[in-house]
């Protein structure tokens, strides 16, 4: 058995002259060129898909190799998953070449032998190259262009991998950053066999979801949760990117918004233990990202006010002009080419790329001291208490229950808010979940409520456009649309402040 170790992209055919130039510049120990032909089996109910194996039989010069790769790992496009290969004689996969403890404990090998049908295949021209790093790792670079086909469908390929033969894991990174200095590349965590099966089985697009809570243990330790959190952030983020890539729903771009958000507050919470210094460098790109995607909550709102014709704005003489201007708005902000081409940038590949490194390389450790290490390694439960107890007091204080509070003293705590519930969603499976959900409703439904009132200042930002009598007409629109959501949330508001904490 082998441990792949790789880091997938995908590029355009057009990237083949950049990748040629970088390759110009490295210490190339072997080059070769060579079509290979591959098949995929699997039985008629996927139960090799259900177990994440995939079993392939490829083609090349002649000589057929079986293969077989097991559950793995995948963390933004780096893929870490056992291999087992077999010479075999023809096209037809013979389970019992793979040693017994390959398989999963349930599986009968030999009910799974008799009903393997092919189910995809995927033809594509490899060009490879064995690059000498300068630290002696050995790191064979790939660009594959072809097809995944089945049943007279076919998806193109085109990507670029670099698997680790010898050496260390962090001369991917480093060889990768030196390749996507030029943009052109998008780490890719799909690979052709998930992209067969999703042919195969007339995949019509992943559903858009929102951040769910992480399965924990009350005796995990802090650094465990830590990590694991880090990567469902992580996941969320890249399932969404190739959400985007696929179809252009802006509604995956606020999920890798959201993403980006968690990770920033996991490294608040484990400020304490972990120094600021050791993250200093990703959440600076971290907030340079979240900055180019500030628009979109502009976007959203302009949205829901130009939703059916406008019905919102229908009792308002400026009606017409009010939806012109907000169309003008709306075709200013970024466009779509423009966030397909931020996901190809050097920049926000490099961000991915060192985010994953930082979480495989444990990047934190050398900045710890033995306290640090110790509070690390302890149990997350009394921490989680302690965290949710501080973050429910800043709610105390910034939402107090003894007075009102107006439009820009909600919109202020926005963040804060936002921010307090990223806290609840990192720890949740730790509590009860009746108890939990209860004391996070009324909180959920007053960030719904700031989200209300930030959706009408696209009107705010037009009033000084507007002649006297349309104007004042606007403002007490404004205002009686305002009062109402902030009667509403005010009464939210003590709701949740009576509530008691599900947390000891």
């Amino acid at each position: 058995m082998e441990t792949e170790i790789e880091l997938k992209f995908f590029v355009s055919p057009e990237f083949s002259s950049q990748l040629l130039s970088k390759i110009s510049q490295a210490k190339i120990l072997q080059q070769s060129s060579r079509m290979l032909g591959n098949i995929y089996f699997d039985t008629p109910d996927q139960i090799l898909r259900q177990h994440d194996i995939g079993l392939r039989v490829r083609r090349f010069d002649d000589v057929f190799v079986q293969t077989l790769k097991t559950a793995g790992r995948v963390v933004a496009g780096l893929h870490q998953r056992p291999e087992y290969n077999a010479e075999t004689n023809g096209t037809d996969p013979d389970l019992s070449l793979h040693p017994a403890d390959a398989w999963p404990e349930s599986f009968v090998v030999a009910d799974v032998q008799q009903q393997l049908m092919p189910l995809f295949s995927t033809d594509f021209e490899r060009q490879q190259w064995l690059i000498a790093m300068p630290d002696g790792s050995q790191i064979e670079l790939a660009f594959d262009q072809g097809d995944v086909s089945t049943n007279g469908l076919t998806d193109p390929i085109c990507e670029v991998e670099l698997e680790l033969k010898s050496g260390q894991t962090d001369a991917l990174f480093t060889l990768a950053r030196e390749l996507c200095t030029d943009g052109g590349m998008r780490l890719g965590s799909l690979s052709k066999a998930a992209r067969g099966y999703r042919l195969a089985s007339g995949y019509q697009g992943d559903a858009i979801t929102t951040l769910d809570f992480m399965p924990l243990r009350a005796d995990e330790s802090v650094e465990t949760v830590f990590v694991r959190t880090l990567e469902h952030a992580l996941d969320h983020w890249h399932r969404h990117e190739q959400i985007y890539a696929e179809r252009q729903d802006a509604n995956a771009l606020i999920q890798i918004k959201q993403a980006l958000g968690l990770i920033r507050q996991v490294f608040v919470l484990f400020g304490g233990m972990i120094p600021r210094r050791a993250s200093a460098l990703l959440r600076q790109e971290l907030q340079w990202l979240e900055g180019e995607l500030d628009w979109l909550e502009e976007a959203a709102s302009i949205e829901q006010l130009l939703a059916d014709k406008a019905y919102m704005l229908r009792k308002l003489n400026a009606q017409k002009v009010l939806v012109k201007q907000l169309h003008e708005r709306q075709e200013a902000l970024p466009d779509e080419e423009a966030m397909l081409a931020l996901m190809q940038s050097s920049r926000y590949c490099n961000l991915l790329l060192d985010l994953s490194r930082w979480i495989l390389s444990r990047g934190w450790q050398p900045f710890l001291d033995d306290k640090g290490r110790t509070k690390l390694a302890g149990s997350v439960k009394p921490y989680a208490d302690a965290t949710l107890a501080r973050s429910w007091q800043e709610l105390q204080d910034v939402f107090p229950a003894e007075r009102q509070l107006d439009r820009v003293e909600y919109c202020d705590q926005q963040p804060r808010l936002i921010r307090n519930l990223m806290s609840g969603l990192c720890f949740a499976n730790l509590y009860d979940e009746d108890k939990r959900a209860g004391f996070r409703m009324p909180w959920l439904d007053l960030l719904r409520g700031i989200e209300d009132l930030r959706q009408l200042e696209p009107i705010r930002t037009l009033l000084a456009d507007h002649q006297e009598d349309d104007l004042v007409q606007m403002e007490k629109w404004l205002e009686r649309r305002e009062e109402s959501l902030l009667h509403a949330m005010n009464q939210t508001r003590h709701i949740g402040i009576e509530l008691s904490p599900y947390w000891p």
